[in-house]
């Protein structure tokens, strides 16, 4: 036969060890799909150059910041994509990483490589969407 005290001591054992776990995030949903870029209506906080998490594994960036919506460009097969899809945030800037290790390297619009030579060698990265140094800045040609 159980007893009381063994029941409690059960419970408040497991209420000791209990550790609260919230995993929040901000999901919209896709409202028209069509030539690569997705509408999305939900995500009021996203950030201009956000990347996204579409369904089946495919990613995208945000590209346009609407009162009711965003435009986000969609990094693979966009037929994969319907109205009513769930799109989740990131939180993340897109960034690519850069420097001599791209160097004879091919790699997809997020910087990983699809050339079946390993992993990229560089460790740094810069965001995708950054201002071009100005002309006067830039290096002159010398040859074509």
């Amino acid at each position: 036969m159980i007893k009381a005290e063994e029941i409690s001591a059960l419970i408040k054992s497991q209420i000791k060890g209990f550790e609260k776990e919230v995993d929040i995030q901000e999901v919209g949903s896709v409202i028209s799909v069509g030539d690569g870029i997705a509408r999305i209506y939900g995500l009021e906080n996203a950030m201009a150059g956000e990347l996204l998490e579409f369904p089946g594994g495919l990613t995208g960036m945000v590209l346009n910041l609407e009162e009711d919506n965003v435009g986000a460009a969609i990094f693979g097969a966009d037929y994969t994509i319907k109205e009513g899809d769930t799109v989740k945030r990131t939180g993340k800037i897109v960034e690519v990483p850069v420097g001599e290790g791209l160097a004879g390297r091919v790699v997809n619009a997020l910087g990983q490589p699809i050339d079946e030579k390993g992993p990229l060698k560089s460790k740094t990265t810069r965001r995708v969407d950054i201002k071009a140094p100005g002309i006067v800045a830039r290096k002159s040609v010398k040859e074509p």
